[in-house]
């Protein structure tokens, strides 16, 4: 075994170096603090591995996506969402048999529970789907029973009930009645029904509309250790149940910096028309600091998002499916097309990411503005649980999070 030095006042410290499947290189530091009493300090966790992971796999520099091995270029293509849940969370594509089987318990699951229906009276026309959904996610805790021997069933009930607890959040905060899920229909299917159906009228879920949010939901499926998937872990590591897990995990995609991004895209954009569309005025204002550039860049692609390439070109098809002319989606091309020429941003290595064409795609669908977070949650959800379930049956044990700091306040002094 390689290993890395240290040396600190006069002390040499070894270190074990550890190798990824795909050549990344660590530095072992989990026995720093016992051997020499140093921890270290990384501010984001920037440059720390928190774990050990066979999910996904990214290379930022050479913008590469991948889940359990397989490009997100194939899945996409070629995959439906319920393959990729199940790809993601027991490590296999599933044969024929397989998905059948799964399609058949994720959709024998999707009814809540009647009396959860009694929740959602309580809540005030106003409040956020997110706010909502983080809820009644923890209230399922209150419904099934959290054992090692439920733990596959939660799993199910959890990605079956999801779509539905999202569709009547979005139902209650425009006061329509509840649309109750059909067992005919594709998961993807049954959401948009239960989005935007009206007890009075015929409603048919556009093809269109189902392979668009097919390709979103599979795009966002998972990322490795975001913010989200982190606290996943990191609630998890208490023994907290799915339930909790997942509704901490939402709370923190909640935040603009992380799930809510699409939704500031789309800001951005309508700022920009309300202003005349003058698109140097707005990049000579991101030069300069006084706005701020959404959708471009990423904490870990220094490359051009995969997902983005992707969402790129099924804007086009969608919108040409859908017979639909949105100016914001040419605003949005001619801004890309000015960025990726202008040195200020070619230098920071400024590219399109997933969320830059995802909420124009939402927008086109009629998935109102404040459900874009909740469809961000619903996307990933499968990685979320695939993580928890992966350190869950980590054979080597694995220990509460309990990271360290570096104290700044006062030092000793009396209270009198």
């Amino acid at each position: 075994m390689s290993t890395a030095k240290l040396i600190y006042e006069g002390q040499e410290i070894e270190l074990p170096v550890v190798e990824g499947s795909e050549g990344e290189i660590g530095i072992d530091i989990s026995r720093l603090r016992r051997d020499t009493g140093l921890i270290t300090l990384d501010p984001g966790y920037g440059n720390t591995g928190s774990c050990r992971s066979a999910i996904t796999f990214i290379d930022g520099e050479k913008g590469i996506l991948r889940y359990r091995g397989y490009p997100i270029e194939q899945v996409a293509n070629n995959a439906s969402f319920t393959e990729v849940c199940h790809l993601l969370i027991h490590g296999e594509r599933p044969n024929a048999g397989q998905l059948d089987r799964y399609r058949s318990e994720l959709t024998r699951h999707t009814l809540l529970h009647e009396d959860m229906k009694k929740f959602f009276e309580g809540y005030p026309p106003s409040a956020h789907p997110m706010a909502i959904l983080a809820a009644m996610v923890a209230s399922l805790s209150t419904f099934y029973p959290d054992t090692p021997e439920e733990m596959d069933l939660n799993i199910i009930r959890i990605l079956a009930k999801s779509k539905t607890l999202a569709a009547f959040a979005y139902k209650k905060s425009i006061g329509q009645p509840f649309i109750y899920p059909r067992n005919d229909l594709s998961w993807t299917a049954n959401f948009l029904r239960m989005m935007f159906a009206v007890p009075s009228e015929t409603y048919e879920v556009s093809p269109v509309l189902e392979e668009a949010l097919n390709l979103l939901l599979i795009l966002h499926a998972d990322h490795e250790q975001n913010c989200s998937t982190s606290t996943m872990r990191m609630v998890g590591s208490s023994e907290a149940n799915l339930y909790a897990s997942i509704s901490a995990a939402i709370c923190a995609l909640w935040g603009p910096r992380h799930g809510g991004a699409n939704q500031r895209v789309i800001e951005m954009l309508e700022g920009i028309a309300a202003e005349g569309g003058d698109l140097e005025r707005f990049l000579s204002r991101v030069r300069s600091r006084e706005v701020l550039l959404m959708g471009f860049g990423h904490r870990v692609y220094k490359n051009f998002d995969p997902r983005a390439r992707l969402l790129k070109a099924a804007a086009d098809r969608i919108f040409d499916e859908l017979g639909i002319h949105d100016p914001l989606l040419d605003l949005a091309k001619r801004l890309e097309e000015a960025a990726l020429r202008d040195e200020f941003f070619i230098d920071k290595k400024l590219y399109p990411n997933v969320d830059f064409y995802s909420g124009i795609i939402y927008r086109a669908m009629g998935i109102p503005t404040e459900m874009f977070t909740v469809m961000f949650a619903l996307g990933r959800l499968p990685g979320w649980i695939a993580h928890w379930k992966e350190m869950r049956e980590d054979s080597s044990g694995y220990r509460i999070h309990r990271p360290r700091q570096i104290y700044t306040g006062e030092n000793l002094r009396k209270f009198e």
